[in-house]
């Protein structure tokens, strides 16, 4: 059974991006550019996390292929 991303870097990455999207939601209808570009990198930043986690072993692991009926490879 897979777990869709039940994973401490999954969560993770995912907390800190919405974070990041609260902070540039804020400062876009306060109309501070500074601020918008900000929350914008702190996304970017959650992503980068979350993908560092999951290199360092807290993410899903891979699961091999499964063949198909009938195609060679």
């Amino acid at each position: 059974m897979a777990s869709h991303g039940h994973t401490p870097a999954a969560w993770t990455g995912v907390i800190i991006a919405f974070i990041g999207f609260c902070v540039a939601g804020a400062f876009m209808v306060m109309a501070n550019v500074p601020g918008f570009w900000a929350g914008m990198a702190i996304i970017v930043i959650g992503g980068i996390v979350g993908g560092v986690m999951r290199m360092a072993g807290m993410g899903q692991t891979k699961r091999p292929q499964r063949q198909v009926a009938g195609s060679e490879s």
